[in-house]
């Protein structure tokens, strides 16, 4: 049985090998842990900088099981691990953390939501729709126009088209594969904001400054941090992060969308049982970032302090973004985030770049 805290020289297991696996391993080596990935890609970006890399299946035994006997606590960077792996790592005496059960509330829409509003969080209006028929019925009770989504799966926009009418139920159920989906109200939102927290092993919470998001076809495309926000929804936001992470008994780092109203109020959007995009500003804008945060977290450490101490516009390299990648190092006051990755594909997120200015005391 692991022993909690873990000692420098432990070994933190990383289901997963993209950008996010990358920066959690930089900074668990910063700790003085080992990192062992376990992922499909043999060369990918978070392998590189590991200490141990298994290629394998997330559901492969025989990759679990090497993962499971070299690590001391195993966690993942993305929310598409399917819910299995966890099962079978526990069933193998792991470590894991944060919990199976947040990922698999986090992987059904449907479930997320009705989790939410079962914990107190406000959502928008919502149905189940597993056919056409539920389609039509939900403009019946929640009115139009409609955004559909697939209960699981799909990301930056992936997997979503709005409905407008009744009449389009079989054209849009097809659309998306007549999956099991989700039927959600228009949110009447002003802006998208965001909100990154933390829970230890002994229920400790740390909580990051609120944040604002700005997507462009689905994806974000920029995070500024700290946002301006009245201190009432502040509260609000930490209230709604707090909640969240008791409900769940929660262990890690949590990234939590919420829109604010037109009247005000915040709504959750989604909840990511993981590090976050719209955490990445926290790299170069706070005193502990979001990827030593979680490491500290699962590990059974204390949490460090998340004050910010700049200002931060924090924006996405997608695709051939990366190319501009000797003008952005000559910004002086620019931080330069490389993921590693092979081939700029269009809308793949290459890297990042934050970019530093005073700190505004009005911002909150």
């Amino acid at each position: 049985m692991t022993t909690f805290p873990l000692s420098p020289g432990s070994t933190i297991g990383i289901l997963g090998g993209g950008q996010l696996g990358r920066m959690l391993a930089m900074a668990a080596a910063r700790l003085g842990f080992d990192v062992a990935i376990l992922s499909p890609e043999a060369d990918g970006p978070a392998a590189r900088v590991a200490a141990h890399s298994i290629v394998g299946d997330y559901q492969d035994p025989v990759a679990l099981k090497a993962l499971a006997d070299i690590s001391d606590v195993i966690t993942f960077e993305f929310e598409n691990v399917p819910a299995p792996a966890l099962a079978e790592l526990q069933r193998l005496g792991a470590e894991v953390a944060p919990p199976a059960r947040a990922l698999a509330v986090s992987q059904d829409r449907l479930v997320e939501k009705t989790f939410l509003n079962e914990a107190g969080i406000p959502t928008v209006t919502f149905a189940r729709v597993d056919e056409a028929p539920d389609l039509r019925a939900a403009f019946q009770k929640l009115g139009a126009p409609l955004l559909l989504k697939t209960r699981q799966g799909g990301y930056d926009g992936k997997g979503q088209v709005w409905v407008d009418r009744a009449g389009g139920a079989d054209i849009a159920m097809g659309a998306l594969g007549d999956r099991p989906s989700i039927a959600e109200s228009p949110a009447d939102f002003r802006r998208e904001l965001a909100i990154i927290a933390a829970r230890g092993r002994d229920g400790e919470i740390a909580l990051y400054p609120l944040t604002e998001s700005h997507h462009e076809g689905g994806i974000l495309r920029r995070t500024t941090a700290p946002a301006k926000a009245s201190r009432r929804l502040l509260a609000e936001a930490e209230r709604i992060a707090a909640t969240l992470l008791g409900a769940l008994d929660y262990v890690g780092v949590i990234g939590v969308e919420l829109f604010e109203r037109d009247d005000g109020r915040l709504l959750v959007n989604e909840f990511a049982p993981r590090v976050h995009n719209t955490g990445h500003w926290t790299l170069d804008g706070c005193e502990v970032d979001q990827f030593e945060q979680h490491i500290r977290a699962i590990a059974g450490w204390p949490l460090g302090p998340t004050a910010a101490i700049h200002h931060v516009e924090m924006t996405n390299l997608l695709g051939e973004d990366v190319n501009g990648w000797a003008r952005l190092a000559r910004e002086t006051e620019s931080r330069l985030w490389l993921y590693g990755k092979r081939d700029a594909l269009a809308g793949r997120k290459m890297g990042h770049v934050n970019r530093l200015s005073r700190l505004d005391p009005q911002a909150t």
